[in-house]
């Protein structure tokens, strides 16, 4: 449904121009980091909730070879970033042979709780944010972080250990749709209007 939307839209699709370059972007996007950080800066301290000892998460367990093989074939094929040379298709068709050196890969950084840089490396790309407005301003694009399939494999098995932890230790709100499975925006707006509908009593 969004795929058909972005399409209808125009997303992402910016006209051919000369007026804009790479250095211009980069300054934009920097900058717009910057002020929003310098805004924060004085943000009061966040609040946590206290929960019991039992609950805590002291580390994360193994890596299963099963698991990541598992991962690599749910990775979509034009999935890729420009600045890493190994492409999807290639690693979801040795991704037997391959496993147990990504597994013994993940479970170290697990372990020591270090990401390789080579990993942490994205190539940003610029989307244009919808058809009509001005390709020559940099406010018209949105910095899209391309990183490689390595980085993203890691973050989705971290994921999924710190939703069973979550889960499990019940410290999820009832009402968070993101970051979940079989959630999502609609669910988030069903859950609203449910609960404005139970305010006024319909």
């Amino acid at each position: 449904m969004w795929q058909s939307l972005e399409q209808r839209l125009g997303h992402g699709k910016a006209p051919t121009t000369a007026d804009i370059n790479a250095s211009v972007l980069h300054r934009f996007f920097h900058d717009k980091v910057a002020s929003i950080r310098d805004a924060t800066a004085g943000a009061p301290t966040l609040q946590f909730i206290i929960v019991s000892v039992s609950c805590e998460l002291r580390f994360f367990w193994p890596v299963m070879p099963v698991d990541v093989v598992k991962l690599i074939q749910q990775a979509l094929p034009d999935k890729q970033c420009s600045s890493y040379p190994l492409p999807t298709w290639l690693l979801k068709v040795h991704s037997d042979d391959l496993e147990p050196f990504l597994s013994w890969l993940f479970c170290w950084s697990l372990q020591h709780g270090i990401v390789l840089l080579r990993m942490k490396l994205a190539y940003i790309m610029p989307l244009f944010k919808k058809a009509g407005m001005d390709s020559a301003n940099p406010k018209s694009y949105r910095p899209i972080s391309n990183l490689s399939i390595m980085s993203k494999l890691l973050e989705r098995l971290v994921s999924q250990q710190l939703l069973s932890y979550l889960k499990e230790n019940d410290l999820l709100q009832s009402h968070q749709s993101a970051y979940r499975a079989h959630h999502s925006t609609e669910t988030a707006v069903l859950k609203s209007s449910l609960r404005h509908s139970t305010r006024i009593g319909l």
